[in-house]
C-alpha cells in the first residue's frame, strides 16, 4: 500500500490556523446590525448609514462585544470600557443588487429594481480594552 502524503493537508491546516490566529489581540464589534471581526491594521468594509457618529475620518466603536487574545473578556452585551478605534481610507458604492418581483396571473406586472449600497472601507487603529 503506498503511503500517503500529508504535505498539502498540512499546508491547508497551517494556513488555517494562521487565519485564526493572524493577531494576538482582536476585537468583535457591532455596527449596522452586523458583527464584525477585526485586529489592529486591517482593512473593513461598512455601511455607510450607520456611521453617522463620525468625526471628519475617525470613528470610534463603543460596542465592542469580545475583546480575544491572551486574556480573553467577553461582555453581556458589551465589553465595559472598550472601545476600537478607526481611520476612514475611502468612500465608495458598493455592488449593484437586483430585486426582481414578479406575480403570475394576467393583470400583474413584472418589477425590476435595484440599488448600490454606499459602504465605507476602515482601517482598524487601536484596541483599548
Amino acid at each position: 500500500m503506498p503511503k500517503r502524503n500529508n504535505s498539502s493537508r498540512e499546508c491547508r491546516l497551517s494556513s488555517t490556523l494562521r487565519f485564526f490566529w493572524r493577531s494576538a489581540l482582536f476585537a468583535i464589534i457591532r455596527s449596522g446590525g452586523k458583527q464584525y471581526r477585526v485586529a489592529e491594521g486591517e482593512h473593513l468594509f461598512v455601511e455607510r448609514d450607520v456611521l453617522g457618529n463620525a468625526e471628519k475620518d475617525k470613528i470610534t466603536f463603543d460596542e465592542v462585544l469580545m475583546i480575544g487574545g491572551d486574556k480573553p473578556k467577553v461582555g453581556s452585551p458589551t465589553v465595559s470600557g472598550a472601545s476600537v478605534v478607526a481611520r476612514i481610507v475611502r468612500e465608495s458604492r458598493g455592488p449593484k443588487i437586483i430585486v426582481f418581483k414578479k406575480k403570475r396571473r394576467k393583470n400583474h406586472t413584472k418589477r425590476k429594481h435595484g440599488h448600490r449600497q454606499n459602504i465605507v472601507e476602515l482601517r482598524i487603529e487601536s484596541i483599548k480594552a
